[in-house]
């Protein structure tokens, strides 16, 4: 045997003959795509790859339960599917994300991947179709309706399993220093500019309505991926499936995953749009912002130690200058943003493969899988590491609340008692002069001592209701 024919076997499409790695599980069709597009190092993650997987093995099962596969070959191809969902075979899947629109090279992955296996499994060897990758692994589907499905399950057990755990621990940790913040009373900022008394805890209670928020919208998005393509095989109809394959494929799903999917009632637009991945992508990109806001002015209230703001002092993870030692840099915050970003770039991405929906089929939904996937791992990953290295462990400095006496914007206290144009030369004139708003209140207006304490209280002007004058913003 030549050095060549140890290396490679001979394996066969529709297409004919074709040469592909002698240890490889896939096939004929694989081999071709993997030529056709050496367009990047991108592949699918081993999320879309284990939902797939998990496809395949519950149509294997479901198909048996119709007698549309005889057992003898439909229980080693659901082993093999099981394989492949948890991890055996992932190098197997060798296909670059940039390929054909509609995915179908990576369905025909998985399927040859799964058929080599089961021959395995029956005494076979890999390449003698003795489990055939469309007669057997593909029955009553199709890539058009198997992809967007795949993604939708992929992304609902992320959602679940990583990323609504990552937030709920995000936002406690955000709640917990609200609650220890809450007696910090310091200047409140709008417009980059001085604004009326705050405490800081209030400031980490909109943090923490925005994660508690970010969970609830995400439920939405579940709803939505919730519906499935599955059943409408080619371009909606149905056509090679039995009229209850999906319904039963979904309910195995379901129960196997613990997320809830069901067969759409509506299989053209199900597989002729990406609406559902676009909306959930939105939510995520909202996501994304809401947590680009909380780590960007934690890193403004951090920022010092002398120079900036220094109103919170960040854990200190590692040094922050090669050049400059001592320096410690916020991190922590800097890597979430930078998520955040890609996140949102993603978004763009999945609205430009929206785009490519033509009459009874998407063509860009592994471009689309790729990004919402990444784009959950991301926002998992980051929220998860920001609540445990940088929020848990933030103090608040005696910085805000000393400089709280000094704020201009004590001024609006003052409205009530002497209307808004005196308090506002009030405020004008102890900006020019450098003096309090307490000690110019003294010198222009005829308040005593014990009515300016009442007005110029910080930890009243936290509260609403005080006063009954003008206000601005």
């Amino acid at each position: 045997m030549s050095t060549n024919e140890a290396k490679v076997r001979i394996e066969r499409d529709s297409m004919g003959p074709m040469e592909v790695p002698a240890e490889a599980y896939y096939g004929a069709s694989t081999m071709r795509a993997v030529l056709n597009f050496p367009i990047s190092p991108l592949r699918f993650s081993r999320s879309f790859i284990q939902a797939l997987a998990l496809i395949k093995g519950a149509a294997a099962q479901v198909n048996i339960e119709l007698e549309l596969l005889d057992s003898s070959i439909g229980h080693p191809v659901v082993q093999a599917a099981q394989e492949v969902a948890r991890g055996k075979f992932d190098d197997q899947f060798v296909i670059d994300i940039f390929q054909t629109g509609s995915g179908t090279s990576t369905n025909m992955n998985a399927n040859e991947v799964i058929a080599n296996r089961a021959s395995e499994l029956m005494g076979g060897s890999r390449g003698s179709r003795k489990v055939h990758p469309n007669d057997h692994v593909n029955i009553c589907q199709s890539s058009n309706d198997v992809i967007p499905t795949a993604i939708h399950l992929a992304a609902l057990v992320q959602i679940k399993d990583n990323l609504i755990p990552a937030l709920e621990k995000l936002n406690k940790a955000l709640d917990d220093k609200s609650r220890e913040f809450w007696p910090v009373i310091k200047t409140g900022r709008t417009h980059l500019q001085d604004a009326t008394p705050i405490r800081l805890g209030q400031e980490f209670q909109g943090y923490a309505g925005q994660i508690e928020r970010a969970r609830r919208r995400l439920k939405h998005a579940q709803a939505e991926l919730a519906e499935v393509a599955l059943g409408g095989t080619a371009v909606g109809t149905g056509v090679n499936a039995h009229p209850e394959f999906a319904a039963r494929v979904c309910k195995a799903l379901s129960s196997e995953t613990g997320v809830e999917i069901r067969e759409t009632e509506n299989h053209f637009q199900a597989q002729n749009t990406l609406d559902a991945v676009v909306e959930a992508s939105g939510v995520l990109r909202t996501i994304a912002l809401s947590l680009n806001k909380v780590a960007n002015d934690i890193r403004w209230l951090g920022s010092g130690p002398r120079a900036g703001l220094g109103e919170l002092a960040l854990p200190e993870v590692q040094p922050g200058s090669s050049i400059m030692p001592g320096k410690v840099n916020p991190v922590i915050a800097e890597s979430v943003i930078q998520a955040a970003a890609q996140v949102i770039g993603n978004d763009l991405a999945i609205c430009q493969a929206a785009q490519g929906s033509y009459f009874e089929l998407n063509m860009m939904m592994p471009v689309a899988a790729h990004n919402l996937l990444e784009s959950i791992d991301l926002l998992a990953s980051s929220a998860d590491n920001f609540a445990d290295q940088c929020v848990k462990g933030l103090k608040a400095t005696e910085t805000g609340p000393q400089m709280v006496e000094r704020g201009l914007m004590l001024g609006t206290a003052l409205a009530p008692a002497i209307g808004y144009d005196k308090a506002a030369e009030i405020a004008k004139e102890a900006a020019a002069s450098g003096a309090t708003i307490r000690e110019m209140a003294q010198k222009r207006t005829e308040l005593s001592a014990q009515e300016l304490d009442a007005l110029l209280d910080p930890e009243k002007m936290t509260e609403p209701g005080l006063g009954n004058g003008p206000a601005g913003g």
